[in-house]
């Protein structure tokens, strides 16, 4: 029977909580303008338009742009810091009620050659001519919007969350314009950026941080209006300003974006089992979905969503995980990712949104089975944006809808429904304040989780029924970002089924089970589960000398993946780091550093769990060619997690060395290696290689190559846990293996562009792996690493069938081991075409592949497997979205 949410306090508190983020923003005042202390050294006036506003059209023919007031007073950062530009570069700003106009020269063509090749839409365009644009439009000297057009005309946008230069947010996806032209002089650039796309306060006179930067691959220049030396920090609190803009007061600002979209899966006959009622070689769907966006004053945006689709979305990259602990992949969901920035601190992860509309939790079981492999989100709503005296505002609320199974039974021949996800309402809110001269922030985040279950079933047995995390984090900012000194104190709180709490005590993230620990204890009766979480760190981030530390700890319970993102609580840990920092160019290196860092970590019972040293260099040649080395030791310390919720065991030490090097990412083609090698004490070893190469043959196409190889050999790898046990081993066996492993992968990307606006674009990853035990034992005892080798230990014998099963005797005892070798094949792809028909609109056709296949032979894979991956059995599935944005 369909499950039946119950009246929660939770969902009310949300309830208000959206309201009360309504209310805030309909009474929204002009956020904080830039603090005392932040004061330009240099502007830029705007002019309004009032002779016409200019055609986009890169030609800078417009009458207005001969009133405009140009300014030219720019500096080299690279190759010369400080030095007058090899070419002029002129920039100016105009702008009517709607948006405001940017337009560009950029001198050049006789002096060198102009690269204008096409790469699709917000691709960073290495050794692409490029002209970037970045604007504090909150004037908070701490975040930027930045617009860059390349001298092809593909845009590319992103935002600056911190005052960082280096820190990108790509999730920014604004609806805007701009048209270049290449001419006998050098390139021209035309921009239109709508108000409507940016966050700003109402005050009638608007004042804006800005900066520009050109850069010119061919001659390896990067220009700068408003120049950060290289070996100091900060960005947005060093910009100038842009004055002059008035009366652009608060609009409704709201789009529509409905779509239709439809898919037809084709799955392989070999993927069909016989007698499966439920599995069909063709499918076929349809679906629609809306997408809304409003203003809420210049400062807030709410975004909602009704039957979101993500049909278009790259695949996430293959692997093989033999560890107890989750695999946390990049969010890629437009709608997720849009704002993301607004809900993340320097505390721990509380928010992870691909925990909202994941897979089900719960296994149908049953001989065949129609299941869900994802949970339907029913409808999604955001609020983000910055408010009065320099608060910003970030809040997520999303219902995903109950999910059942239909299952057959062979042996009743009866078909059956199973619940296998709860309807359930997530929650996430965070509120920073930005205060003092050096843009110093403070901020509290709270997440919840909220499931509908049914009281003694069998998902009110699995999962907890609410969670509760959330904390206050800082960062005190002193000489403008010079030094920082940040920290966070949280919580985390969950209630459920003393089977579900039960679950989450045994589970990788606690093991309270662990039979030889005295500080953590299993309560089969506990309905809840409370813990903490405190941390403070800081350092020195420019100059020659360069530092940083902290300590982080976390109790026994604390436990927010519900919601959130982590792996192991229960932890205390140290770490430390200094860098030695040369930015000044020499005869070989255009800047070198070289750095040693350290770290520990105790669990709060005080077990040694981790300690590490190590040293790293980074350089970069005259030539523009960059480069890295490091090398460290792990040393010799007890694991609480080896046994996965046994007896301690110790992990031997062992080295680490690491390299890399790389042509100059000026250049639209190139080439690069890291490599990587490791060895055990034990015996055990590790290498990898990672070779990269990106070519650009012709000004429409890129390819790009990331292979990579791993071989390694490991010593202790977990096996699995048994009955009959000594007593010193608390009476279990924790079952270790040699394993033999390697990996073998080829990502390749490819774009052709038709024009900046129409695109095919190819993602494919070739996957293979392999591993192969051997000398399995069991732990001697506890504290140590030693194995009795079955079959070498005295009275004991090892034996394996024609599958790869063991049968191992122990004395007069005997069990089972299963054949563990594996090899896998994978091969994932999209190939897109996307058509940007209008601005915001876009028609898209998909091709994706989803093959794999597998076997128990643990051979080492070659060359050979990452064809046979190819022709693997999997699906096929064509899919087309149209989408139509509209601003009303």
């Amino acid at each position: 029977m369909p499950l039946v949410p119950r009246k929660r306090d939770l969902t009310s508190t949300f309830v208000g909580f959206a309201s009360l983020a309504l209310v805030s923003a309909a009474m929204a005042q002009p956020a904080a303008g830039g603090e005392e202390g932040q004061a330009a050294a240099k502007r830029i006036e705007a002019l309004r338009a009032s002779a016409g506003t200019p055609e986009v059209d890169g030609r800078l023919d417009d009458p207005v742009w001969a009133q405009a007031r140009w300014i030219s007073d720019f500096v080299q950062k690279e190759p010369v810091q400080g030095a007058a530009p090899t070419v002029a570069t002129e920039i100016a700003f105009v702008y009517d009620d709607e948006a405001v106009y940017i337009g560009a020269r950029m001198a050049g063509e006789g002096t060198y050659e102009i690269a204008d090749q096409m790469t699709r839409r917000d691709d960073m365009a290495r050794g692409a001519d490029r002209l970037i644009v970045s604007l504090d439009t909150y004037h908070d000297g701490r975040t930027a919007y930045s617009f860059a057009v390349t001298a092809a005309g593909v845009r590319i946008d992103w935002h600056t969350p911190t005052d960082h230069e280096g820190n990108h947010d790509m999730t920014f996806d604004a609806v805007w314009a701009a048209r270049t032209e290449v001419t006998a002089e050098g390139w021209t650039a035309e921009m239109r950026i709508p108000f409507s796309q940016l966050r700003f306060s109402s005050a009638d006179e608007q004042v804006w941080g800005v900066n520009v930067n050109r850069t010119i691959p061919a001659l390896d220049e990067e220009q700068y209006w408003v120049l950060v030396p290289r070996d100091e920090t900060g960005w947005a609190s060093r910009f100038g300003e842009l004055v002059g803009i008035r009366g652009v007061g608060a609009s409704r600002r709201i789009e529509l974006v409905p779509y239709v979209a439809s898919e037809v899966t084709r799955t392989s006959d070999a993927l069909i089992a016989a007698g499966d009622p439920f599995s069909e070689i063709n499918d076929a769907t349809v679906r629609t979905g809306l997408d809304f966006k409003m203003g809420l004053g210049p400062n807030l945006t709410l975004n909602a969503t009704v039957n979101p689709d993500f049909g278009q979305v790259e695949a996430d990259p293959a692997e093989v995980n033999l560890t107890a602990f989750e695999t946390f992949f990049q969010e890629r969901r437009p709608f997720f990712t849009e704002g993301q920035q607004n809900l993340q601190g320097n505390g721990p992860p509380y928010y992870y949104s691909r925990r909202i509309g994941a897979a089900p939790h719960l296994f149908a079981g049953g001989d065949f089975r129609d299941a869900p492999s994802t949970s339907t989100i029913l409808g999604a709503a955001k609020v983000t944006g910055q408010l009065a005296g320099g608060w910003s505002l970030g809040a997520i609320t999303a219902y995903t809808d109950d999910e059942s199974a239909r299952v057959y039974d062979l042996a009743e021949d009866a078909f059956r429904d199973v619940d296998v996800e709860p309807a359930t309402l997530y929650g996430a809110a965070r509120l920073q304040k930005q205060f003092g001269p050096n843009a110093s922030t403070f901020a509290f985040t709270l997440t919840a989780v909220d499931r509908s279950m049914d009281e003694g079933s069998a998902l009110a047995s699995l999962l907890a029924d609410r969670a509760l995390a959330g904390g206050v984090d800082w960062n005190r900012r002193f000489q403008g970002g010079k030094y920082e000194l940040l920290g966070q104190v949280g919580f985390s709180h969950v209630t459920g089924d003393s089977a579900a709490i039960t679950r989450i005590q045994r589970s990788s993230g606690h093991y309270f089970q662990r039979p030889d620990q005295d500080h953590v204890e299993l309560d089969p009766s506990a309905t809840s589960m409370t813990g903490f979480s405190a941390a403070v760190r800081g350092g020195k981030r420019s100059g020659t000398w360069q530092w940083n530390g902290g300590v982080w700890g976390d109790t026994q319970g604390f436990e927010i993946n519900d919601l959130g993102q982590y792996g192991r609580a229960d932890e205390i840990a140290q770490w430390s780091g200094v860098s030695y920092n040369v930015t000044t160019p020499g005869n070989v290196f255009r800047r070198w550093n070289v750095g040693m860092f350290e770290n520990a970590s105790f669990n709060n019972g005080w077990i040694h769990r981790n300690q590490n040293l190590g040293m790293s260099t980074n350089y970069t040649l005259t030539n523009f060619y960059r480069g890295f080395f490091e090398t460290g030791r792990n040393f010799d310390v007890l694991s609480d997690v080896a046994t996965r919720g046994g007896p301690l065991m110790k992990q031997d030490g062992n080295w680490w060395f690491a390299g890399g090097v790389f042509s100059s990412a000026n250049q639209p083609s190139g080439w690069g290696i890291r490599a990587m090698v490791g060895s055990e004490d034990l015996g055990g070893w590790r290498w990898r290689i990672d070779p990269e190469a990106r070519w650009q043959p012709t000004d429409r196409i890129r390819l790009s190559f990331t292979p990579r190889y791993v071989r390694s050999r490991d010593t202790r790898q977990y096996v699995g846990t048994f009955e009959g046990g000594r007593d010193a081993t608390f009476g279990s066996r924790y079952v270790f293996g040699w394993i033999d492993r390697s990996e073998i992968a080829t990502p390749v990307r490819m774009n052709y562009l038709f024009t900046p606006n129409v695109s095919l674009e190819l993602y494919a990853e070739p996957f293979a792996a392999s591993g192969r035990y051997f000398d399995l034992g069991e732990l001697a005892a506890p504290r140590t690493s030693d194995l009795r080798t079955y079959g070498e230990a005295e009275g004991t014998s090892i034996e394996r069938d024609e599958t790869g099963a063991y049968t191992v005797t122990d004395g007069d005892a005997s069990f089972e081991i299963a054949n563990r070798d594996f090899d896998v094949l994978s091969f994932r792809s999209n190939l897109v075409l996307r058509w940007e028909w209008r601005p915001g609109s876009s028609l898209f056709v998909v091709w994706q592949q989803n093959r794999s296949g597998f076997d128990a032979a643990g051979r080492l894979v070659g060359g050979g497997d990452l064809l046979d991956s190819l022709s693997a059995d999997g699906q096929n599935v064509l899919a087309v979205k149209f989408s139509y944005w509209l601003p009303l």
